[in-house]
């Protein structure tokens, strides 16, 4: 837990309330804080049956401390690391959503300041490896643009530029290999920024969401399937935009969904009775 990433705070706070739940389900827990080398605690944490994984963003979700948690030998909960570097990759992810026929929106890749997307006003900018909207900017005017490439460079060396698309927020928890009630997302702000992901009351959430079931039932599918594409593991969490005319366009695949109070995976799957300490209790043993 804790980390080097922009989402240290955040994979703090997940961190203790996994360990709670944990403890309140009878482990023997003990939690790993660290901030910059992870590696000091190879010995301590090869002593343990399981590494419950509550990093968010950067290395925790990349796939290379899951390598380097294989590599040694220390089981370790959800995806494995070509699995969630992929995912962390969203034009990697995208274009695998496209080979499936899964919608997406529109993109194009930026690889300097200098460069300028063909992609009409209005448009998302942000960059290709980061979570939570970090260094994420939504472009309504030319004004805009320029500081905007430059926000997402500041945080990643590739900038994705997608389509924007006026919509509602869903998302989609995947558990095992089941897509569970989703979960449609409201947010104060124009979009479901780190503000109204982590502060409690900038959001409202409806779960299941009030759409069609036919709506439904076809999203759902659609995540199972991107779940395998990917290569996903155990669990993840999918995020979706839902148009006026029904229409939905898969974002991305999170494979480290975030833990704590206002959280999405926890909402979802009390929509079908089960506790925040059953969730993780079953997340520990599906990947045992």
């Amino acid at each position: 837990m804790g980390g080097p990433s922009e989402e240290r705070d955040v994979s703090l706070t997940t961190g203790n309330a996994v360990a709670e739940a944990c403890r309140r389900n009878g482990y023997e827990t003990t939690e790993y804080p660290f901030h910059f080398d992870h590696r000091k605690l190879l010995d301590k944490l090869k002593k343990q049956d399981i590494i419950f994984n509550a990093l968010h963003g950067g290395i925790g979700e990349n796939g290379k401390i899951q390598a380097w948690m294989n590599k040694n030998g220390i089981p370790n909960t959800g995806s494995g690391p070509e699995s969630s570097a992929l995912c962390m990759d969203k034009e990697k992810s995208k274009s695998i959503a496209t080979r499936n026929n899964i919608p997406t929106p529109k993109w194009e890749m930026l690889f300097s300041t200098d460069e300028r997307s063909t992609l009409p006003i209005p448009f998302v900018v942000k960059p290709n490896d980061q979570g939570s909207t970090v260094g994420l900017t939504i472009v309504h005017n030319e004004s805009e643009i320029v500081p905007a490439i430059i926000e997402a460079f500041a945080h990643g060396v590739l900038v994705m530029v997608e389509e924007y698309i006026h919509g509602r927020e869903l998302t989609v928890t995947v558990l095992g290999d089941k897509a569970y009630p989703i979960v449609e997302i409201r947010p104060s702000h124009e979009l479901y920024d780190y503000e109204c992901k982590y502060t409690p009351g900038m959001s409202q959430y409806i779960c299941p969401a009030e759409i069609p079931e036919k709506l439904t039932k076809s999203i759902q599918h659609d995540t199972e399937l991107i779940f395998k594409a990917l290569g996903c593991d155990v669990y993840a969490r999918a995020d979706y935009l839902l148009d006026e005319n029904g229409q939905y366009y898969f974002l991305e695949m999170n494979t480290l969904p975030g833990m704590t109070s206002t959280s999405l995976v926890p909402k979802s799957v009390k929509a079908t009775g089960m506790s925040f300490d059953e969730l993780i209790k079953k997340i520990i043993e599906l990947s045992l």
